[in-house]
């Protein structure tokens, strides 16, 4: 099959390549000239693990092309998947869905054929209904059906997502669609890849739901790992204890800083938008919202207590280890990294960082913030070393170069990666998340 994939993002082109490596012929469309040209060099726009080496194979294999023209780039295409940005919306925090109603514009526009489009992009409820109408009003002749395909992608691991996925779920209003989507999908189907066919809206809130109850799994955690810190125990087990439950399981029960990124953030407070819109108020992801927002300026707070408190914090130095919302990608999006650091500076503490992906993108968030070539370039001369982000690199310190380097061997962990024992016994102050 043609598939023609609009946008050529981190959702856009990861789905795009694994397509591509399942035989198909893959076109990605792209507005930014620059973003297409890099894309011809090999040079990718984000960093996920093996999406280089994937997206070089199915170039060379032919299966694989990259274009500004989206006329020509859905010229013969079966499927046309819009994959574009769906940020929040200033002002509101509903979804700006601009550039998702451009693309039916166009692609109404230039239609030379059936096709199904495929709603990629995280949107709200009745999106789907809406690039219908845009797509009919460019007048084409041409039969179509609009389709709601949502990504559950992890950054890090979404090629792996991708082709071994949990499920596939497919929200279409007719059989075209539905036999489209299919084929589109066989070579997963023959993994025996579960496809849940659904309606269109229902498509819709599913992911929204999905991301909601996901975030609302790692609040709930951190808000345990607070009252651990009361009462004298610990979170790592009572994560344990209640992930061996089946009815609970044991993913996304890490405590930590709060949860960032692309999608979480954006999709817990478009789903309260949406809710708010029909008049169904949903109070248990307000408050997720609301305490997630709060935990991140909250772990800074815990660093400035570690230094003594506000008065003795000031013109001390602190260590980031890590600023990308998590590992193995360079997405700083509504990183928890952003407030740790900026809660530091507003108590007068000088911030050095260190991250392997995220400083390029780090730069302009945090301008104040002295970016290291290494993690031992940010440690030295600083009075508190603090692991932001759980990268692999951070796992294995040399605890000796460590405590030389740094004015004071204290460490606060807010990812739990090391053993309390451990570290005590290396000589460290230690401080960790729910671990009283």
């Amino acid at each position: 099959m043609k598939i023609a994939m609009v946008g050529s993002g981190y959702v856009g082109l990861v789905s795009g390549a694994c397509f591509a490596d399942f035989g198909h012929e893959v076109v990605c469309i792209d507005k930014d000239q620059a973003k297409i040209d890099r894309l011809h060099a090999g040079v990718m726009p984000i960093y996920e693990p093996g999406l280089e080496a994937l997206v070089e194979t199915n170039v060379k294999g032919g299966r694989l092309s990259f274009t500004t023209s989206l006329a020509d780039g859905i010229s013969g295409a079966d499927a046309i998947f819009i994959a574009v940005g769906t940020p929040s919306r200033r002002g509101d925090g509903h979804a700006d869905l601009t550039f998702v109603y451009e693309v039916a514009r166009e692609v109404g526009e230039n239609l030379a054929g059936d096709a199904v489009i495929v709603t990629k992009s995280t949107v709200p409820v009745g999106t789907g209904d809406e690039v219908e109408r845009i797509i009919r009003d460019t007048g084409t002749r041409h039969r179509i059906s609009v389709v709601s395909n949502p990504e559950f992608l992890r950054e890090g691991a979404a090629i792996g997502d991708f082709k071994r996925p949990d499920r596939i779920v497919i929200g279409a209003e007719d059989d075209f669609g539905r036999e489209v989507m299919r084929e589109v999908y066989r070579p997963l189907y023959l993994n025996e890849s579960p496809i849940l066919f659904t309606s269109r809206r229902t498509s819709e809130l599913i992911k929204y739901a999905a991301n909601a109850f996901l975030a609302t799994k790692i609040t709930f955690i951190n808000e345990m790992a607070d009252l651990c810190e009361k009462v004298g125990a610990n979170v790592q087990d009572v994560s344990r204890g209640i992930g061996m439950d089946n009815r609970i399981g044991s993913k996304f029960l890490h405590a930590g800083p709060g949860y960032g990124g692309s999608c979480f953030p954006k999709d817990t407070l478009a789903l309260l938008k949406t809710a708010e819109d029909y008049d169904s108020p949903t109070r248990i992801v307000e408050a997720v919202v609301k305490v997630n927002d709060s935990r991140k300026r909250a772990m800074g707070r815990k660093v400035v207590d570690a230094l003594g408190g506000v008065d003795a914090a000031r013109g001390k130095k602190a260590a980031l280890l890590g600023l990308t919302f998590k590992p193995n990608t360079d997405d700083m999006r509504d990183s928890p990294a952003i407030a740790v650091a900026q809660t530091l500076m507003d108590a007068g503490v000088a911030v050095a960082a260190y991250d392997p992906e995220g400083m390029e993108q780090a730069r302009p968030l945090l301008p104040e913030v002295t970016m290291c070539d290494d993690p031992y370039a940010a440690i030295a001369g600083a009075d508190v070393v603090v692991i932001v982000t759980e990268w692999d690199a951070f796992r294995a310190l040399d605890l000796k170069r460590v405590k030389e380097l740094a004015n004071a061997p204290l460490l606060v962990d807010l990812r739990n990666i090391y053993n309390p024992d451990d570290m005590a016994a290396a000589g460290f102050t230690y401080l960790s998340v729910g671990r009283g």
